[in-house]
């Protein structure tokens, strides 16, 4: 099996005195999406900010493609390969157009190649009818079709997807599904914290159960077994080195 893209060893969270995420070890493998769910409450957003370094919490050790991260100062390098996508994204009072391609002009792309990838972007999530609404008119499931396309065109090795069907009605959220499926397909990598059945049931997709603060097995179906059993690492071969390593403060930015 090839390295995991992304392991994070002893995670642990608290919120007061309660204990939110106690997750011996989680590996994500490159190429391979999985959705990640659990009751409200379970963690599974807190989880995914701290990948993202937008939330505070205990790390012994996080390792992206075998090279030893600190999620404390979370590094620009591996903010350009990791985005994150809330449940309730914002957009900022502009243009569809503009919002979908901010992150490139910010990170510097030439005119003309922002113009031709915001331009792939638009046809992916079939926004083009949107180009130049602004983002207040929008309705929740054309927000997250932007968001998805805003962080699609900048070509991301891992997804952070947080609900992203949630509060939706039927049709947006079988739009939002057609696009969660294809950034799956494309051997993209994405960990998406969800209820729905549909995303779990999406082929190729593996699932990650948290509970009472551990990732337990899951198989691919509605509801949790009720014989899972907690695991040291949820998905690939990292094997965890906590007792020789010391705790990791991990802190926003």
């Amino acid at each position: 099996m090839s390295e995991p893209l992304f392991v994070i060893e002893r995670i642990r969270k608290q919120f007061g005195a309660r204990t939110v995420l106690d997750v011996g070890a989680l590996a994500l493998q490159t190429g391979q999406s999985y959705a990640l769910t659990g009751d409200n409450g379970a963690g599974k957003s807190t989880l995914l900010r701290v990948m993202a370094g937008l939330e505070p919490a205990q790390v012994a050790r996080a390792l992206y493609r075998g090279r030893p991260v600190d999620l404390h100062a979370y590094p620009r390098w591996l903010r350009r390969d990791v985005i994150y996508v809330h449940q309730h994204p914002y957009l900022f009072r502009t243009s569809v157009r503009d919002n979908i391609g901010y992150g490139l002009k910010v990170r510097g792309t030439p005119r003309r190649e922002r113009e031709r990838l915001v331009s792939e972007a638009v046809q992916w999530a079939r926004v083009g009818h949107l180009l130049e609404s602004p983002v207040q008119k929008l309705s929740a499931g054309e927000k997250q079709r932007v968001a998805l396309a805003r962080a699609r065109v900048l070509k991301p090795r891992l997804f952070l997807l947080d609900e992203p069907t949630a509060s939706l009605d039927a049709e947006a959220r079988q739009q939002t599904l057609a696009l969660i499926r294809d950034l799956c397909d494309a051997n993209g990598t994405a960990l998406i914290a969800c209820h729905d059945l549909a995303i779990m049931q999406l082929p190729g997709i593996r699932r990650l159960h948290l509970h009472a603060g551990h990732i337990e097995h899951a198989p691919n179906q509605a509801q949790p077994d009720s014989h899972s059993t907690p695991v040291s690492a949820g998905v690939g071969s990292a094997r965890p080195l906590i007792e020789a390593l010391q705790w990791q403060p991990v802190a926003n930015d």
